[in-house]
């Protein structure tokens, strides 16, 4: 009865994540940078990028410095989809596939430009 109980078991513990598996949200999709190298490491980037934006946004609006290393528009520049210049007009595009993902509102864009410079007219 013992090893009936253990196979089950076994049985159990190794079909879970294949089930579990296909159950899972979908890593969003993205696109590489055109730049060679991004101002800080990704996991970094990830956790912190919007407090570095708020700080740089402070400084911009208050002290009137611009083009720091964490500007929007320097993200925007590096980050932009490759065939339409934008990294908030598709769902797949940079900042949209993230925040879709990990269920956050995007809301810079009703302010700011979500467009590289020359990508064409738009927001």
């Amino acid at each position: 009865m013992r090893c009936v109980l253990m196979l089950l078991f076994v049985a159990l513990c190794l079909a879970a994540p294949a089930t579990g598996a296909g159950e899972r949200t979908p890593r969003p999709v993205i696109e590489s940078a055109r730049g060679e190298k991004c101002i800080d490491e990704p996991a970094r980037m990830r956790r912190e990028h919007m407090e570095m934006l708020k700080h740089q946004r402070d400084e911009t609006v208050r002290q009137g410095v611009r083009g720091a290393k964490a500007s929007l528009t320097e993200c925007i520049e590096c980050h932009a989809s490759r065939s339409g210049g934008s990294v908030a007009a598709r769902r797949e595009n940079f900042c949209v596939s993230c925040h879709s993902y990990a269920g956050v509102k995007l809301d810079c864009f009703e302010c700011h430009s979500p467009k590289r410079k020359g990508a064409g007219a738009g927001k």
